[in-house]
């Protein structure tokens, strides 16, 4: 008995021993297990990461593809439209219009569109198809070039900025400024307004200045351009630049269009045999036509101005374009003193100051040439850090004028 009991226990001690180590066992590979599910969670994590990054990357690809190739049809559709035509309205009898097509001057009736109703009327420019039928109304823009020519909307200049031209003054309101802001009194005589105005003199006379101030006054859009503009270099560019200038005119009404240095396309016409010579001839003719065209008693005037009116061709000169013709002479000694007065009277003057005297040495001298004079003036003082101009420093600066002048001019114009 006591050797059954004794082997009993025994194998009883065996077994708690085998079971607290297979427990054991089983604990750590629990832990082995969770572990590896923890580190696979992690590598799943960063591999969805990834995928996101991937993800929004391909879209963003995508929706580049998808713009370019949006891109690529807009392109596509527009190599594939056919091309559209231009033509004027010549007519318009009810829905119906006469174009002519430019370039093969091809003529047609076509109907207009509902919705162009009561828009389109002759004159107009149209882009038509092959079919002709309207498209679009094509707005009239004047040339670019026009467009660059001096536009001022209202010139911040006044006749008291003008000294010594009275007379001219008065002749060029009564032309120019009159018609524009007090239209009745010509209509209560019953008399038209002159059609246009030319200057003619020596240079720095103060021909601009007029046009600025009278248009300043009138309140009207000054339009500046030069007669060597108009001077084209391919045949037919010149007259159309004109019609575009007067048409820019009629548009900023009311306005004034002064032509300065006309002579360089209004001269005498001759005929070398070059193609050139016909050009200028072509482009004043053209210059003619505007001009026969123009209303006297509307919201456009015309002032023009040379330094060679000898030069002229007599049809530029008849009455009709230029009723009114003004010599701009060069300043007496009264007109002198009053220049001097007016370009000096912001400067710091010395007591001494004798305008008269400078006035009385200044003969033939014009008042841009006394303009340069109280400039240079100014810079004496400023050389020396002054502030107040003394009558030596007119003295010197009329020397220095003076002296660049004779260079410049033939001799004996100032004797």
């Amino acid at each position: 008995m006591s050797d059954v009991s004794a082997g009993s226990t025994t194998e009883k001690k065996f077994s708690d021993m085998d079971s607290n180590g297979e427990e054991h066992n089983t604990d750590e590979i629990q832990e082995v297990d969770i572990q590896k599910v923890i580190s696979e969670n992690d590598l799943l994590k960063v591999q969805n990461e990834t995928m996101k990054a991937k993800l929004l990357e391909t879209s963003m690809m995508v929706n580049k593809y998808l713009s370019e190739m949006d891109q690529l049809k807009d392109q596509l559709d527009h190599l594939t439209t056919p091309p559209l035509f231009i033509a004027s309205v010549m007519e318009v009898e009810d829905d119906m219009a006469l174009l002519r097509q430019h370039g093969n001057n091809q003529e047609v009736m076509t109907r207009i569109p509902p919705e162009m109703e009561g828009t389109i009327g002759p004159g107009m420019r149209v882009s038509i198809n092959a079919a002709f039928a309207i498209i679009a109304i094509i707005s009239r823009a004047a040339d670019v070039r026009a467009q660059m020519m001096e536009l001022i909307d209202s010139p911040g200049i006044d006749y008291d900025m003008i000294g010594g031209l009275d007379d001219v003054l008065k002749e060029v309101i009564e032309s120019v400024e009159l018609p524009l802001t007090e239209p009745e009194l010509f209509e209560n005589i019953g008399i038209e307004p002159p059609s246009g105005v030319l200057m003619y003199g020596s240079p720095g006379t103060g021909k601009t200045l007029i046009a600025k101030a009278v248009a300043s006054r009138a309140h009207a859009t000054f339009i500046r351009m030069s007669g060597s503009d108009l001077v084209q270099k391919f045949i037919g560019e010149g007259a159309r630049l004109v019609k575009d200038v007067f048409q820019l005119a009629r548009e900023k009404s009311p306005s004034i269009l002064f032509i300065d240095e006309i002579d360089a396309v209004g001269g005498m016409r001759t005929h070398d045999g070059t193609t050139g010579s016909a050009e200028v001839n072509r482009t004043m003719l053209q210059l003619l036509a505007e001009m026969d065209g123009f209303d006297p008693s509307g919201n456009v005037k015309i002032i023009a101005a040379t330094n060679r009116i000898d030069l002229l061709d007599p049809a530029l000169l008849r009455p009709g374009r230029f009723d009114r013709i003004i010599e701009i002479p060069i300043p007496d000694e009264k007109a002198r003193e009053e220049i001097l007065k007016i370009h000096t009277r912001k400067m710091n003057l010395e007591k001494d100051i004798d305008l008269a005297k400078i006035a009385n040495m200044t003969d033939g001298l014009s008042g841009a040439d006394l303009n340069v004079i109280v400039k240079e003036a100014g810079m004496f003082v400023l050389r020396r850090r002054g502030d107040m101009i003394k009558m030596q420093d007119f003295l010197e600066a009329f020397e220095k004028v003076v002296s660049e002048e004779e260079v410049n001019t033939p001799a004996g114009m100032f004797a």
